[in-house]
């Protein structure tokens, strides 16, 4: 149905042209302007039937919203964390993390397509032009306030109460501190993890490409060797927690080319074992240049001097690796003789 179908009396009735608008230039208003165009009535202007579907649309939006909702919190109560699904062509995807997605995905849609639908259909869509004015107040009503503001101050005896001015600045000031303490909902506090590794005295170094332990004789000059602690095993709940502060890199340098005194005392026969771990944000170092003895980190390409302490000689890190005192045991194996001597990894506000 078109507003050409409609009798003239139920027909909205139509704008006029803004005030000031002329449609002919002259020397007065040396530009033409015609006003708005005329208004297009829409079909639920006009049809109430019309009006009612629009009406339903929306209300169904709104409902699929609130359903979704439902199915987030369901979601979130009933999927366990670990449980997998396909999807095509997406692939295999974590199912709680899929089914909260897109059910607070179709709840929002449904929010903001019910309140586009509303007011494309249903809302006033005629363009009015209004006359632009002061934003200013006029001085009187800035008077008005004025004295409205100083009346209500001297009404409440804020400056002549002071335990009740004293009381509620002290309720202000603690209410934030409830939103604050739903911070703990985050997870547990990290405590002192963060400062130690599974690395301790007697741990054998065991190549994290064989599983095998570590020998003197299996590191040559010039290799880059990359090791875990005794007992930590791939099918461990807590391997991938633990591995990211412990995981070692092992290379071996003619003990004359090392330069840093310490590093020197802390390695065996030129084998110095450092953490894997960058200290810029914890990217896993992977790249060694032998000639140089640099180690280089793939993420944003911070330079590690590994015969010089491991200082940053390039790059965004903020200190050296960490170092780890080695040795060899009885048997012949490396062994570290501590934890590190420092935490691993990118510093943290707390470090010290």
């Amino acid at each position: 149905m078109s507003s050409q179908d409609i009798p003239e009396e139920n027909l909205p009735a139509e704008q006029g042209h803004a005030h000031g608008a002329v449609d002919v230039a002259d020397e007065q208003h040396p530009f033409a302007d015609p006003g708005l165009p005329p208004h297009e009535h829409r079909i639920q202007d006009i049809d109430e039937r019309a009006a009612k579907r629009s009406e339903r649309t929306v209300a169904l939006l709104f409902t699929v919203s609130m359903l979704a909702t439902v199915a987030f919190i369901a979601s979130y109560v009933a999927i366990p964390h670990d449980k997998s699904i396909f999807v095509f062509p997406i692939g295999h995807l974590n199912a709680l993390n899929f089914a909260l997605g897109l059910s607070l995905g179709v709840a929002l849609f449904s929010i903001g397509a019910g309140a586009v639908h509303w007011a494309r259909t249903l809302m006033s869509d005629e363009e009015i032009a209004d006359e632009r004015h002061p934003i200013e107040a006029a001085p009187e009503v800035k008077a008005k306030v004025l004295a409205d503001f100083k009346q209500g101050a001297k009404e409440s005896a804020l400056g002549r109460r002071k335990l009740i001015r004293n009381t509620m600045f002290g309720a202000l000031a603690m209410f934030p501190l409830s939103g604050v303490v739903l911070l703990r909902d985050l997870g547990p506090l990290p405590g002192t993890k963060l400062r130690t590794t599974l690395w301790a005295k007697g741990k054998l170094l065991v190549n994290m490409n064989t599983n095998e332990p570590l020998r003197p004789e299996d590191v040559a000059v010039g290799s880059l060797t990359f090791a875990k602690p005794e007992g930590l095993e791939e099918h461990d709940h807590e391997f991938q927690v633990e591995i990211a502060k412990a995981a070692l890199m092992i290379i071996r340098i003619q003990p004359e080319n090392i330069k840093d005194k310490r590093e020197l005392e802390w390695s065996h026969d030129g084998i110095v074992a450092y953490s894997k771990i960058c200290t810029h944000v914890g990217c896993p170092i992977s790249l060694y240049e032998q000639q140089t003895h640099h180690a280089l980190c793939p993420c944003h390409q911070s330079t590690f001097d590994l015969s010089d302490g491991a200082r940053v000689i390039f790059g965004p890190a903020g200190h050296a690796l960490p170092q780890l005192r080695i040795g060899v045991n009885d048997e012949g194996y490396l062994e570290a003789l501590g934890d590190f001597d420092e935490p691993v990894g990118p510093s943290f506000w707390e470090r010290g």
